[in-house]
């Protein structure tokens, strides 16, 4: 009986996840947008470096924009390295923008970033949610509800 091991594809990776969204927001849609990026940055990213934890997206001029993403400066770039924290352009659909940006200025949501990945052919990605912000009432019932589930777990386990 042979297995057929599967080796991990460094080209389809999660580079950078944003775990604290899904605790602060409601996610929304997921949308997946392409990143405009220069060459050191894509070096960096596929070293496995980057932060989006900070970071939102926002509508300027009918494009959507990536803000407060750290993406460090690659090691063996020269003087030609790019700046860590600045804005990065998000390639999206015209429908994509006009959906995200409506949300953003009529139903006041926001634009948050959920994971920064690259893809099957090797592209960097990022999966962006239209989401809305919870009070801290939700988040503590939301806290609760995992806690039972959790406590019913282990008791219909002790049970048989």
């Amino acid at each position: 009986m042979a297995q057929s091991k599967k080796k991990s594809d460094p080209n389809n990776r999660v580079v950078a996840e944003n775990r604290k969204a899904r605790h602060d927001y409601e996610i929304g849609e997921v949308i997946e947008a392409g990143l405009q990026l220069t060459g050191t940055e894509v070096k960096s990213l596929r070293v496995g470096k980057a932060n989006i934890a900070e970071s939102y997206a926002s509508d300027e001029g009918g494009e959507i924009i990536l803000i407060n993403s750290h993406i460090p400066e690659y090691d063996q770039g020269n003087r030609f390295n790019h700046e860590p924290r600045r804005p990065r352009k998000l390639l999206l659909h015209k429908r994509e923008i006009a959906k995200l940006s409506q949300g953003v200025h009529r139903d006041g949501m926001t634009i948050v970033p959920l994971k920064l990945y690259f893809n099957d052919k090797g592209r960097a990605k990022l999966a962006i949610a239209i989401a809305r912000g919870k009070k801290n009432y939700d988040k503590r019932q939301d806290a609760k509800k995992r806690d039972w589930q959790r406590d019913k777990a282990r008791l219909m386990r002790e049970k048989g």
